[in-house]
């Protein structure tokens, strides 16, 4: 089975990088000025400084500098230390900035939230990959990131070692209670294994000229809704808030009836229960923990020569 796309530093994420810098720097900003610095300091003054970790972590992020710095127009020199998904070391400088200080007074702030923010994400993801212990099972990521954020935070979770789930709405099928619900009738909710064959009808319709056609996955809550969507073969089945029993029955069920289909679990997914449900068999592990309970690292901006002129 194909998997959802990886976000890579391409153009897309280049991209969304910008405009989240542009809305930063209109924040800051506005029409005016960073008055206190143009206040003090000297328009000629240049100098450097370095981006250091204040705690350990995982690097995310680095690559992003050079866009950040280009949209501010100043004419900043970036010399990264280190690569995207390297450990960080406390104390030990990822990056060196030279240049105009007051560009680099300015742009502080905004170099500083963005890689805070991605730092804690990769290293919230790589707690959570080593908790695994080695399973063969494949940790992934959700929707619920950050609005405007989302590339940016999926990309922090590959550099943790994590792997990305769909994008967004537009690039797979993933069918959820809500939606057998609402497209039922008066009889009820529609059958878990009707909703996976008409998606996997649809995208037949659809797949001439497709480089990658969407995958299809649907959520079930028992196990007597897994042994109905089995036999229709959709490329993913998501386990809600399957106990480690469950999962191994699951596993075990699928085993029998499909093993072209893979087993998702999601919910309840958390640093002290991941090893458990990694071990259970299922391939793939989802939990939004990733992104919307990491916390910023902790990184500083220290200046090395800030007197040169």
């Amino acid at each position: 089975m194909s998997d959802y796309v990886t976000v890579t530093a391409d153009k897309t994420l280049e991209n969304d990088l910008r405009a989240l810098v542009r809305l930063s720097i209109a924040e800051d900003l506005q029409r005016s000025l960073d008055w206190t610095t143009v206040c003090l300091i000297d328009e000629q003054r240049s100098g450097g400084c370095q981006i250091v970790p204040r705690s350990p972590g995982v690097c995310a992020g680095l690559v992003t500098i050079d866009w950040i710095v280009d949209e501010f127009d100043g004419d900043l020199e970036v010399e990264s230390l280190l690569q995207d998904g390297q450990p960080l070391v406390p104390g030990k400088a990822i990056a060196r900035l030279r240049g105009n200080v007051r560009d680099l007074l300015t742009a502080e702030r905004t170099i500083l939230n963005i890689l805070c923010r991605l730092c804690g994400v990769a290293t919230q993801t790589k707690r959570y990959v080593d908790a695994m212990c080695g399973s063969s099972a494949r940790l992934y990521d959700t929707r619920k990131t950050t609005p405007g954020w989302r590339l940016l935070e999926k990309y922090a979770v590959v550099c943790g070692g994590g792997h990305n789930h769909r994008r967004g709405l537009y690039d797979g099928f993933l069918i959820k209670d809500n939606h057998l619900a609402l497209g039922g009738d008066e009889r009820g909710p529609m059958d878990a294994g009707d909703a996976a064959k008409r998606a996997l009808q649809w995208r037949s319709a659809v797949v001439d000229g497709m480089t990658a056609p969407p995958i299809v996955e649907i959520e079930v809550d028992s196990l007597e809704q897994l042994v109905d969507v089995l036999p229709v073969g959709p490329d993913i089945v998501l386990l809600d808030n399957f106990q480690p029993e469950q999962l191994r029955e699951a596993v075990v069920l699928r085993d029998r009836h499909n093993q072209r289909v893979e087993l998702e679990s999601s919910g309840n997914v958390t640093i002290d229960t991941i090893a458990q449900i990694a071990a259970t068999g299922v391939d793939r592990i989802s939990s939004g923990a990733l992104t919307h309970q990491a916390t910023w690292l902790d990184l500083g901006l220290d200046w090395f020569d800030a007197n040169a002129s």
